[in-house]
């Protein structure tokens, strides 16, 4: 079964994406990136999904870093605020995709599931 990670300093949002992703996927939760960043020290993802804006490392710093890391793994960034981020500039970063809140979770699903296919080839 794939896995993905989902950074996300909101509950409910985290708590959402877990429920909807959890039946396809094994799914790790982080509510910080520094607590992610542990994360991807022990286990190797297909996919990971992290808010922008959070206390601490920004999901960006976060990309950074797991680029460093790894830089096949697919990173989709997530962010409740859209008009101030530039989506072209984060794709040249590495992000594998960029989703605005609200989402709908069908888009969400459908990112997902191209983004471990990637990881799969």
């Amino acid at each position: 079964m794939p896995t993905l990670l989902i950074v996300d300093d909101d509950d409910a949002i985290r708590g959402m994406l877990f429920d909807l992703l959890s039946d396809r996927y094994e799914c790790n939760t982080a509510s910080m990136a520094e607590e992610a960043l542990q994360y991807i020290e022990v286990e190797k993802y297909d996919a990971i999904l992290t808010d922008i804006a959070m206390p601490g490392l920004t999901g960006v710093e976060l990309l950074k870093k797991i680029q460093e890391h790894d830089s096949t793994t697919p990173v989709i960034l997530i962010s409740g605020k859209g008009s101030e981020q530039d989506p072209k500039a984060l794709l040249d970063l590495g992000a594998f995709a960029y989703v605005t809140k609200p989402f709908n979770l069908d888009e969400i699903e459908q990112v997902v599931e191209r983004a471990v296919e990637t990881r799969e080839k």
